[in-house]
């Protein structure tokens, strides 16, 4: 039977320009992230079903590729629901293995942790610009640290790597789940509803304002309500006076020291950052998580036109592995989207000693060819990449093709030389 060419829809084969990218920015960031203190971990691509459907991860729960039971385990005669036939999934992010990682380590690891996971995950999503459903994830998450330290560090620390891969003029957005719920209360919207007034508000971007107020009436909600809300929107800025002005117009339904340690963030970061970006409070930043708890922040660049990573404080998350709460907060950065804005650019990798590459004329006597191979390990081992290959008739689409893969310098033998 032939084989299918295409790869698994949603899915792609990655070239050898696109992978030396990849392994670049990979070791980018562990450099980056060694450098503040994050410790590497891995985690299993599997996990059990009732970890990954804990209602947890929100939307993304319903985008689980879910595994079959195997073997005896597996009763196709008697099953009457889909839980009688899975007992796994491949994990659709990287929070959820972590959480189960730490309640399981936590004895073993100091205190606070902070950890670095790269890794493949999976979510039957619909594949679009920048999105597939097997997609590479990077994550830095700090556990056990109650106070803003942890906010401070994942941002810069996130920025810092962005820097050093040649970003800038982007913006981290900031707000605080603790701030939506005070301003849905203040503005009279019934506890029980304030997940939904929460998924309309998420939509500001695309709708804008008005189609928000439309979207709340469809749902209901008093008129008052709906003024009150998005008049609040109206009046904030997006920047420190904006947290200011929420400080003081919600301090009925709102500890000031919310309000104060997310002024503290902003003026931290802006103050020892080493790239080029500004921190923006923005009111209307949700995230779809519901494990998150406190500051919550994304990365925007213009130049793909959304987020291309966010995070927050998910105090709550891993006691629901181990039965007692741990202070936690992570920043994951979107490793795709990353690479794919690099390879639209036409991203060089820097490198120390370039690239060459020796074209050897055909039958070369096995003396010239030792000599030739030897010459290539010296190179080598100062430090060159050397690429030795037989030269082609056609030998200008030779050096085209090995233009396109980053070689600079070429070198001919030949059999007379």
């Amino acid at each position: 039977m032939a084989l299918k060419k295409k790869p698994v829809t949603g899915m792609k084969d990655i070239l050898p320009k696109e992978m030396a990218i990849r392994n670049y920015v990979m070791n980018m960031i562990r450099e980056t992230y060694g450098t503040f203190g994050f410790s590497a971990i891995e985690t299993p691509c599997v996990e059990h079903i009732e970890n990954l459907c804990s209602k947890q991860g929100g939307e993304n729960e319903k985008l689980i590729f879910k595994i079959m039971k195997r073997g005896e385990k597996l009763k196709l005669d008697t099953a009457t629901c889909e839980n009688d036939l899975t007992d796994s999934g491949l994990r659709y992010d990287l929070t959820v293995p972590l959480s189960r990682y730490y309640s399981n380590n936590a004895n073993e690891l100091p205190a606070p942790f902070k950890a670095l996971q790269m890794g493949n995950v999976w979510r039957a999503d619909r594949p679009q610009r920048g999105r597939f459903r097997q997609f590479m994830q990077c994550d830095i998450d700090i556990l056990g640290e109650p106070t803003y330290l942890a906010e401070i560090e994942l941002v810069l620390a996130t920025t810092t790597l962005l820097g050093k891969l040649d970003f800038h003029n982007f913006t981290i957005r900031i707000n605080d789940r603790r701030i939506l719920k005070a301003m849905a209360q203040y503005s009279g919207f019934p506890v029980e509803s304030f997940d939904t007034v929460f998924i309309i508000l998420d939509k500001m971007d695309k709708i804008g304002i008005e189609g928000v107020a439309e979207e709340l009436e469809k749902e209901g909600f008093a008129k008052e309500s709906i003024d009150t809300y998005l008049g609040l929107f109206r009046e904030i800025t997006n920047d420190i006076e904006g947290v200011r002005y929420i400080k003081e117009k919600l301090s009925d339904v709102l500890d000031s020291g919310i309000a104060e340690d997310l002024e503290t963030i902003i003026n931290t970061v802006e103050s020892v950052k080493t790239a080029d970006f500004r921190m923006s409070f923005d009111p209307t930043l949700v995230r779809g998580m519901s494990y998150y708890t406190g500051p919550i922040f994304e990365i925007s660049m213009d130049e793909f036109g959304g987020s291309v990573g966010g995070g927050g404080r998910y105090d709550e998350m891993i006691g629901k592995f181990t039965g007692n709460n741990t202070c936690a907060c992570g920043f994951s950065i979107g490793f795709e989207r990353i690479v794919m804005l690099l390879l639209e650019r036409g991203y060089e990798i820097p490198t120390k000693n370039g690239k060459k590459a020796y074209l050897i004329e055909k039958n070369m006597p096995a003396d010239k060819l030792l000599n030739i191979l030897k010459q290539a390990t010296e190179e080598r081992s100062a430090g060159t990449q050397i690429n030795i290959s037989i030269m082609k008739k056609n030998k200008k689409f030779q050096k085209d093709q090995l233009a396109a893969d980053g070689y600079t310098e070429y070198v001919e033998f030949f059999n007379r030389d």
